[in-house]
């Protein structure tokens, strides 16, 4: 059963069922009240710029060492049936549909984006996916929230790396 969080709960109710359930997975792989608080934030007010200036705020949300996009978090867009609209690290995934795509454990990650955002407006969605300029998948947690993108329904999401 896929690990997914919703933001119908108090964000510190939330973080009680996040954090056990991280540990569960292994000692190292876990994510910190603080990083999870600064994705949400960060996602929320993307959400809220996309709404008022669609496509346009995507060159800001590309700039790196901005604050869209630094260390190993960046934000991404995906519209309602799984094509990515925008992905700040990882431009070749523009325009690709990737609602079948599966992670490196078979999980179906964008369907659950997806999913997440049409029953529940936001919440967070465990998966592997490689860190910007690395091959191999790691653990990542991302934040899903719903938008919409110059009258588009989409998401817009970004995550955090647990090792």
């Amino acid at each position: 059963m896929p690990r997914i969080l919703t933001k119908g709960l108090p964000i510190w109710a939330a973080l009680m069922i996040l954090i056990p359930a991280l540990s569960a997975v292994g000692q190292d792989e876990r994510m910190t009240t603080h990083q999870a608080v600064e994705i949400e934030g960060l996602v929320n007010k993307a959400a809220e710029i996309l709404e008022s200036h669609g496509r346009t705020a995507f060159p800001e949300f590309r700039r790196k060492d901005s604050p869209w996009r630094y260390d190993d978090i960046y934000l991404f867009v995906v519209d309602m049936q799984g094509v990515v609209l925008f992905n700040a690290a990882h431009p070749n995934r523009e325009g690709r549909d990737t609602l079948e795509e599966r992670d490196a454990n078979g999980k179906q990650f964008h369907r659950d984006f997806v999913e997440i955002v049409s029953h529940f407006g936001s919440g967070w969605v465990d998966y592997m996916f490689p860190r910007p300029h690395h091959v191999a998948p790691e653990v990542k947690w991302s934040y899903v929230c719903a938008t919409t993108v110059d009258g588009v329904s989409a998401l817009v999401g970004a995550g955090v790396y647990v090792d």
